[in-house]
């Protein structure tokens, strides 16, 4: 079959379905004005490349010649990558939840030549069945409708149009203080599964950015059961089969509330929040299984996520063959092949394995003679079962996993996504750099810094415009607020492993750029869009912390350090009026804004600017800064002033002028709103003052 109008573009999303029958065509204003001339409405269909019910939806439907030939006849057909378009998928959910009451993925919607949508649904069969409309008589429905009542559809259309600016619309008030963030603790903490760890029922999302707020609550109060929460969660999501226990990596999401059998897709941004979660855990409790399970993901993104150039791609898919999951799960016939058979027992007991499978097929509900593998204790537990040294068991598993790793890789691996987005890089950069801080591997940061430098030199054209996607070669889609937002953040934590001031000096200057492209002068916050996009029917702005934290969330930690790193009370101040513009609709349902919280617990707790004087290679210096990367500080930003830098940072940060080492000795200036009053050499003053101001954790120093 000849392939249709996708085939020329880059996203592998959109080249899945260059072959379908449907006569596809990719968003464009090109799309649209054939739309008019033919005076035909468009069908729009969202989704990405790993979403199992996108390849169930075009299996059924797109694929089929029957139902294509419907689609070719009563619509101009629309493929969007959400990816690729997070503004126009955040529209048009907004329109289908606004029409349904729910959303999801694959999205659809039936929107006139001008863009204006006036119906929407998820995933659709090909005929009616069970309530579902189908496909095929929607299209008979519609083509009939157009012909014989237009003037009824378009009023429609213009009702629902004029109706979506109040899906980003958000309610000012006054500035909240710490009675929001016991607030949200509370409600938090009624959603908590206290039996298997987790929030809300099945399916349980490993919500990152809520654990990462639930530290911090810890850090605050002195609250024990804030970290129980934390812990509890990320050690049942370890132990569970939502984690890759052959490969490492964490997959999507768990369908049952045991994270036991999960949707097998891995995206890059779990990937980077939740391996943030366990190291901020690690800080805290000094529990090495939480640095184990960090590291062990970080193995997996730099092995199978990073491109040649050291970028990282965006996603694996579940699917392989045909089949969801079938990459990852194992037969007893296949385990004993590799196992000795006096072993093989004991640990398929130890992984809850049988022959006939332990999960059922979810179509026919039968066993399917799969195995999960997954944990119900840790291996040291297994251990004194046994009667084994924990550290021999862990040593037999490594052997048998790298061989199961390794029979693995011969299989037919699931699609990888490997288009480059800059705002998903972000986040794994800002991952890699605390990664680096906290585990003292200065690979992770060599790593985050190639992406940095990829980004920043291969991801903007020659007027220094970033750009929200690459692959292939090519450059696309002009950066989006979540562009600017993740960068800027991935840049401030690369800084703050590094202390090379490029850097932070990069990070103040797209955040002017941002404040130029999307910054909302009229009500505060940042729009999705630049404001040059007027190619939907109204301009986003988000602020919901979902699978990804919000751009305006990021964006108001961003504005926070960057007053605190540089002393510029410009950044404070719009910081305020970002807090401002969202208060009102933030204090109606904290729990949905947790990302948010965390940038607003920094800002109302006392800063902590340390100015460190001294050589950074000098054994003082990095004994100082061991010390306080070692230590959960999240209200603590650090600067490093040399004999090198010295001059270059007075004018990124005009404070720093004038500190200097004393008698010789590495100093750290510690400073409060871009003033500076006191100075120690002195180890344990430095970790008293940081660690003393924020709740509970106590200073530790580095071992030597």
């Amino acid at each position: 079959m000849p392939p249709n109008k996708l085939i020329n573009e880059k996203s592998p999303y959109l080249l899945q379905h260059a072959h379908n029958p449907v006569d596809w065509h990719p968003w464009s204003e090109q799309t649209f004005a054939k739309a008019r001339a033919e005076n035909k409405p468009v069908f729009l269909s969202i989704g990405y490349a790993t979403c199992h019910w996108c390849h169930v939806m075009e299996r059924e439907s797109f694929e089929d010649q029957e139902a294509a030939g419907y689609l070719n006849d009563t619509f101009i057909c629309i493929k969007v990558d959400r990816e690729e378009r997070p503004d126009v998928d955040a529209v048009y959910m907004a329109a289908c939840q606004m029409l349904t009451g729910s959303g999801g993925w694959p999205l659809n919607l039936f929107i006139t030549p001008d863009k204006k949508p006036f119906f929407a649904a998820t995933y659709m069969p090909k005929h009616t069945r069970f309530g579902r409309a189908g496909l095929i008589e929607l299209c008979q429905q519609v083509k009939n409708l157009w012909a014989s009542q237009p003037a009824k559809v378009s009023d429609s259309a213009t009702k629902i149009a004029a109706n979506l600016n109040k899906a980003f619309s958000f309610s000012a008030a006054g500035e909240p203080d710490e009675s929001l963030l016991d607030q949200a603790y509370e409600q938090i903490k009624r959603t908590y599964d206290a039996r298997l760890g987790g929030f809300e029922p099945a399916p349980k999302f490993p919500m990152p950015h809520r654990l990462l707020f639930l530290l911090r609550a810890h850090h605050r109060l002195d609250n024990p059961y804030a970290l129980e929460m934390v812990e509890k969660t990320l050690t049942a999501m370890r132990l569970g089969g939502i984690w890759d226990h052959v490969g490492f990596g964490f997959h999507r999401y768990s369908t049952d509330t045991r994270w036991f059998l999960p949707h097998f897709e891995k995206m890059l941004y779990d990937q980077a929040l939740i391996a943030m979660a366990y190291l901020e855990t690690y800080q805290i409790t000094k529990n090495p299984f939480y640095a184990q399970t960090a590291e062990e993901i970080f193995t997996y993104v730099l092995r199978d996520m990073t491109s040649p150039q050291g970028a990282f791609y965006s996603a694996e898919d579940a699917d392989s063959d045909g089949e969801e999951g079938k990459f990852y799960v194992w037969t007893t016939e296949e385990f004993r092949k590799i196992v000795d058979q006096d072993r093989a027992l004991m640990w398929e007991r130890i992984f809850r394995m049988s022959t006939e499978g332990n999960f059922k097929d979810e179509a026919s509900g039968q066993k399917s003679g799969a195995n999960i593998l997954h944990l119900t204790v840790p291996l040291s537990k297994w251990a004194e079962k046994y009667e084994l040294r924990p550290e021999d068991l862990m040593a037999e598993w490594d052997e048998i996993r790298d061989q199961l790793f390794q029979i693995r890789e011969q299989r037919v691996h699931p699609l990888k996504d490997d288009k480059i987005l800059t705002d998903w890089n972000g986040l794994m950069i800002a991952a890699l750099a605390l990664g680096s801080r906290v585990l003292q591997r200065p690979d992770y940061a060599q790593a985050a810094g190639n992406a940095a430098q990829f980004i920043l030199r291969k991801m903007r054209d020659s007027n220094k415009q970033l750009f929200h996607r690459f692959r292939d070669g090519e450059l696309a889609i002009e950066a989006q607020a979540s562009d600017y937002a993740f960068l800027i953040n991935g840049l401030i934590s690369l800084y703050q492993a590094t202390f090379d001031l490029t850097f932070a000096e990069e990070a103040v200057y797209l955040q002017k750029q941002m404040m130029d492209r999307c910054w909302d002068a009229q009500s505060g916050g940042f729009f999705s869009t630049p404001k040059e996009s007027q190619e939907l029917p109204v301009r986003p702005k988000e602020l919901y912390d979902g699978a990804i934290p919000s751009a305006n969330s990021v964006s108001l930690f961003n504005l926070l350090s960057l007053s605190r790193l540089t002393g510029n009370p410009l950044w404070e101040e719009t910081a305020q009026r970002h807090v401002k513009a969202f208060s009102g609709t933030v204090q109606a349902q904290p729990p949905a804004f947790t990302f948010f919280l965390m940038s607003l617990d920094f800002a109302l707790r006392p800063g902590q600017e340390i100015v460190i004087a001294g050589e950074p290679d000098r054994p003082d210096t990095q004994n100082l800064l061991s010390a306080l990367n070692l230590n959960f500080a999240p209200n603590k930003v650090a600067l490093i002033k040399s004999d090198q830098n010295a001059e270059r940072l007075a004018k990124f940060a005009g404070f720093t002028d004038g500190l200097q080492v004393v008698k010789g000795q590495t100093t750290a200036h510690m400073c409060r709103d871009g003033s500076c009053k006191d100075s120690t050499s002195d180890m344990q003053a430095v970790l008293n003052h940081i660690l003393g101001e924020g709740g509970g954790a106590t200073a530790k120093k580095p071992k030597s």
